[in-house]
């Protein structure tokens, strides 16, 4: 799971699946009239209106590829996203508080799949800094008890996931199943947004753990949209289109904050893009990364599942 986010990517780490279709170019068998127009040079379409109009979304075949162009790629390779998580603290009352910031790094496998869908291996790694900066922290003061807490980097992955017309279906070692919200087409920008909500019994009890137990249920609430340019997703030569994100989520305190039952969860607000190559990740935050989860640059060693929770457990003592 991410915390206070993802996948980033955000997810994350936690996401679902990407399967495919045939809407440009390549397998086109069952691809509507309408999503032939797909094809056509961009001096052929006409004006961004006419060319959204081509764009067929009630074609499972379309809306598959759609997605899958965005979101991650239509051919076999390495897609990474990058965002910038911006934590605070909300007790229920008052304004948030800010807290940290998160250098988010998702890294996806994607490869097509015989049954027109896209699937995706998905690693991700998050590294604390002070609030909106590049300055990584290793320890954080808890305003409320005003302990100083050491800080939990996050690690998540590999999860399966699979793109198809009704967008991303997790694995089911994923807890974040995400649900499909209407594609828009917004002038020249196609937004393609989702939003999850789950909980389960948290496995931290007071008795054990009397600062990291919150309530008897953990709550994860995350909203997404990735947003990419129309003439980038009905372009046929590209197997993935350059696309933003961003995402909130509401999540229960994590354990390694110290709340105890602080009322209250922890408000997420991620700003990132997927990224062309890793030339495009920011330099400061590469250096950050690098530094502390030199791992999502290693997918090759990356073989062991890493389990945020049962890791903490494994790791920390309570207090």
């Amino acid at each position: 799971m991410k915390r206070g986010s993802g996948m980033n990517g955000s997810a994350i780490s936690r996401r679902a699946a990407l399967q495919r279709s045939a809407l440009l170019g390549g397998a086109l068998a069952g691809v509507t009239s309408g999503a032939m127009g797909l094809l056509l040079p961009g001096s052929a379409m006409g004006a961004t209106q006419e060319a959204a109009a081509r764009l067929d979304l009630d074609d499972p075949t379309v809306r598959t590829r759609v997605l899958a162009k965005i979101r991650g790629s239509i051919a076999d390779e390495n897609v990474y996203t990058f965002c910038r998580l911006h934590l605070y603290l909300y007790l229920n009352d008052g304004n948030l508080l800010p807290m940290l910031t998160m250098q988010n790094l998702n890294a996806a496998r994607w490869k097509p799949l015989p049954n027109g869908h896209y699937a995706g291996t998905v690693y991700e790694v998050g590294v604390y800094t002070k609030f909106d900066t590049d300055e990584v922290v290793d320890t954080w003061r808890n305003p409320v008890t005003g302990e100083e807490r050491k800080i939990w980097q996050f690690f998540g992955g590999p999860l399966s996931v699979e793109i198809g017309p009704e967008g991303i279906v997790t694995g089911p070692e994923a807890t974040l199943k995400p649900k499909e919200m209407r594609i828009d087409i917004l002038g020249d920008t196609v937004i393609t947004p989702n939003h999850s909500a789950f909980s389960f019994p948290n496995p931290f009890k007071e008795d054990k753990w009397p600062k990291e137990a919150g309530g008897p249920t953990f709550f994860w609430d995350s909203h997404y949209f990735y947003a990419a340019n129309l003439a980038d997703v009905m372009n046929p030569d590209l197997k993935r289109a350059h696309s933003a994100t961003q995402f909130q989520n509401m999540v229960s305190f994590h354990p390694w904050l110290g709340m105890g039952k602080t009322p209250g969860r922890t408000y997420g607000k991620g700003l990132g893009a997927k990224l062309r190559s890793l030339d495009d990740l920011p330099v400061a935050a590469r250096i950050v990364l690098e530094q502390r989860a030199p791992e999502i640059f290693e997918l090759d060693k990356w073989t062991k599942p890493r389990i945020d929770f049962l890791e903490y457990m494994q790791q920390r003592a309570p207090g």
